[in-house]
């Protein structure tokens, strides 16, 4: 049988996630940096092909901002949660669905992604933060080049 603590676990840890997506969409950047340990491993590498790399929230943060305000609107669904919970440290496991919408002339409007995070969480002072994420991507809809004219540097929101 799941014990009190744990059920307690798996609400502060979905909650974390969730800040996570809601933070991506409303471009919160102090939730953002809120939801992260200190460092952290970023796993983008099958959506965009790049390595794993591990460094300061705040700088992570700060890099992505610009990619995120690159869209007019996103919005990021996150479900089917599993959890890996081992005393201060869990591995979280949701599938997602994120929307993103561009005005543009060069074809469809929006894009859609849909895969799962895993987030690796570690207990802190404050809660449980992230300090392991990875997006696998499973499959994409609609106007992928809307992804790099969100990165082109040019603010929508």
């Amino acid at each position: 049988m799941t014990d009190l603590q744990e059920l307690r676990d798996r609400e502060d840890l979905r909650e974390t996630a969730l800040n996570f997506a809601l933070a991506v969409d409303n471009v919160d950047m102090t939730l953002y940096r809120a939801v992260f340990a200190d460092a952290c491993e970023y796993d983008l590498s099958s959506f965009n092909g790049q390595p794993p790399v591990t460094v300061k929230a705040a700088d992570w943060a700060a890099g992505i901002e610009p990619f995120l305000r690159g869209f007019d609107a996103t919005q990021h669904i996150l479900s089917n949660f599993g959890f890996e919970i081992a005393g201060d440290a869990a591995v979280v496991t949701a599938y997602v669905q994120a929307e993103h919408f561009r005005s543009n002339s060069a074809g469809d409007d929006s894009v859609t992604m849909g895969g799962h995070y895993r987030f690796r969480m570690i207990r802190t002072s404050g809660g449980w933060r992230i300090n392991g994420f990875k997006l696998t991507a499973a499959w994409h809809r609609g106007n992928q080049g809307l992804y790099t004219l969100a990165g082109d540097g040019a603010p929508r929101r």
